[in-house]
Parts: C-alpha cells; structure tokens; sequence
C-alpha cells in the first residue's frame, strides 16, 4: 500500500516488480491517497505528502505482531518478511507452545517457552540450533 495511485502501482508492477519476480507480485497493491492509513501507522509525512517506507505484519486478529519502518533510501528484504510470516504463522498455529529463535526458516528446529528455558536457551541454541 502505497499514497501511489492504482496507476502508478500497475505501471510500477508492469515495468520493474514483474522483471523481479516471475509474473508481479501475487498480491493486490492499495492506493492509500491522501495518507489515511498512512497516518494510523505513523509513517504518513503529511508536509512532503510521502510515507516512510514500511511493512506491518498484522494477524487474522488484527494484531500488529511485527512492524519495520525504513527511510526511502533503504531497501527492504522480502525474503525476511516471508521468514517472519511463516514463524508467526508457526507461533500462531501451535498457541503458543513454539517460539522461533534468531534466523529460523520453516523445517528447522523451534524452542518451547517455559520456565526451564529461561537461562537456557544458549544450550538449544548449542545443541541443535545451526543455522545456515
């Protein structure tokens, strides 16, 4: 979402996104004119009329459980931002009975919180944590 117009996201996608990924993105692109949303979020500037650069992972519940803003200037990593969906999708799915450590991707092992982790997480970490 972006104050962009419809327009300028499909030229945007037609021209540059989809010579990055095969086919565009697989999502729609919202027109947030004006900056309504933009200024919910805290990244509208409403005196340049632009918006910081920003992602928020919000949950089924509407929960912001994650959010990253960065100056234009900074590009974002989308591979980071699927990691991070797929570990709150995890979290999520096991209520709270798996936690994901530091760089974890799909497959690889997860903590359960609990008191005997506490001052313990470097020996999972240790043990069976590598990472690539």
């Amino acid at each position: 979402m972006s104050i962009d117009s419809m327009f300028v996201h499909k030229m945007w996608n037609d021209n540059e996104l989809s010579k990055m990924v095969d086919g565009g993105v697989p999502f729609p692109m919202l027109s947030d004119a004006g900056g309504r949303v933009g200024k919910v979020y805290g990244v509208y500037d409403e005196d340049a009329g632009v918006e910081a650069r920003g992602r928020f992972i919000i949950d089924p519940d509407g929960i912001v459980q994650g959010y990253e803003v960065l100056t234009p200037p900074v590009g974002r990593n989308v591979n980071e931002t699927f990691r991070q969906v797929q570990a709150f999708q995890l979290v999520r799915e096991s209520k709270g009975g798996k936690a994901t450590p530091s760089g974890w991707k799909p497959g690889k092992p997860t903590l359960s919180p609990g008191p005997e982790l506490v001052g313990n997480v470097w020996k999972e970490w240790k043990t069976k944590m590598a990472f690539d």
